[in-house]
């Protein structure tokens, strides 16, 4: 039998966010529809998941102290990250002494590190994947370029959100691919990296992954387009042949298991024909998975936190073709607004969300534009209509 608690109270069931960007903030929203009490965690203040959680602290979360000291005092019935950039060791050691790490520390641990998932999944799981060789040095670097050929992308081991990946096409791009790798590192620089062979696939996909107290559930996939490593548009339902999407199912329900825990995971796949290449995988929402906010009844979000809570998994239902493309706004501003809302929400069937962020510095996703369509076609160009009618004044 699953209790909950009354927030602010003693007898409060707790969930502690560690990473509070737009992810995060739709993750607040779904656990406080079951009354649970949510502290959300982040590097800088006021961000998108501390607006609508009951309690937020500002901390650096690779700093081990602090983090441990934070849990300590606020004793969580879970902790549930939403980013890479944490102290994972220490969520290690903290499920030991008792503490609920979603979906497991293992997991969030593992995923993080590129070299870790992919010797997993590779060698461990013998997934099929893309060819693949790690450098610590350059000299390192230039050889496993050499084995693995032209074209190939070049990607930190440590980095989140496509930071610091490349594709060499010549020789002449191996420097600056090198330099870009370890620009975009996430944490201590010369941390290694990963070269891949490069896949001339047909299309990649996202399959949201639910482990949760009655088994494992797939949704739809999730076809999407990235530039430089970053989401742009997602859609949902990509079409697939029969056989690849078992093949992805069977692959993405062999890693999910091995890892362990409850909660969606966003298991990413590249797809050419009838043949499935494992890619990544986030022990988390997905932000391609932005798009069933209005696809489906159930957004990714709910299913997390029911998955989290231990309750049983809902009936879903699709609303058709659905997409969703991201709002990018480029600059410096402590203070954006956004103008032409009405023409925006003007398109038939479409939605919006902005996420709050308090500060743009540099390029950064600030909300996104979602539609309905009678085809993926119709609604991917919905939702680029809507995200191009907003206006951002800095």
């Amino acid at each position: 039998m699953i209790s909950i608690g009354t927030p602010k109270k003693n007898s409060a069931t707790k969930i502690v966010l560690l990473g509070s960007g737009e992810l995060g903030k739709e993750v607040v929203i779904e656990a406080q529809r079951y009354g649970i009490h949510v502290v959300a965690i982040d590097r800088y203040a006021d961000a998108p998941a501390m607006q609508v959680a009951h309690e937020h602290r500002v901390l650096d979360m690779l700093d081990r102290k602090a983090l441990r000291q934070a849990l300590e005092e606020i004793q969580p019935d879970f902790v549930v990250p939403e980013i890479e950039a944490i102290a994972t060791e220490l969520l290690l050691e903290l499920e030991e002494e008792g503490f609920h790490i979603i979906p497991s520390a293992k997991a969030v641990n593992l995923t993080m590190n590129r070299k870790g998932i992919r010797k997993f999944a590779a060698e461990e799981l013998q997934l099929q994947t893309s060819p693949y060789q790690f450098a610590d040095t350059y000299e390192e670097f230039l050889t496993a370029v050499e084995k693995i050929g032209f074209p190939c992308v070049v990607k930190p081991i440590m980095s989140s959100s496509g930071k610091g990946q490349s594709v060499v096409k010549q020789a002449q791009d191996r420097e600056k691919a090198w330099q870009v790798a370890q620009q975009g590192a996430r944490g201590a620089k010369n941390s290694g990296i990963i070269v891949e062979g490069f896949i001339k696939f047909d299309y990649e996909i996202t399959l949201l992954t639910v482990q949760h107290s009655q088994g494992i559930s797939f949704l739809d996939p999730i076809g999407h387009l990235q530039l430089g490593g970053d989401y742009i548009e997602s859609w949902q339902p990509q079409q697939m042949q029969p056989v690849a999407l078992e093949k992805a199912q069977a692959m993405a329900a062999k890693v999910v298991a091995a890892l362990e825990g409850r909660g969606v995971f966003g298991v990413e796949f590249f797809v050419k024909g009838e043949d499935v290449y494992f890619s990544e995988i986030s022990p988390r929402p997905h932000d391609t998975g932005l798009v069933t906010l209005i696809s489906m009844n159930h957004s990714e979000f709910s299913l997390h936190v029911r998955a989290i809570l231990g309750l049983p998994m809902p009936r879903i239902r699709s609303y058709g073709s659905a997409a969703s493309c991201a709002i990018l706004a480029e600059g410096n501003s402590t203070e954006p607004v956004f103008h032409k809302i009405n023409e925006a929400l003007a398109i038939p069937d479409s939605a919006l969300r902005l996420f709050g962020k308090p500060e743009i510095a540099g390029k950064r996703r600030m909300g996104v534009a979602l539609a309905l369509g009678d085809s993926i076609e119709e609604a991917r160009e919905k939702a680029k209509k809507v995200a191009q009618s907003i206006e951002i004044k800095l």
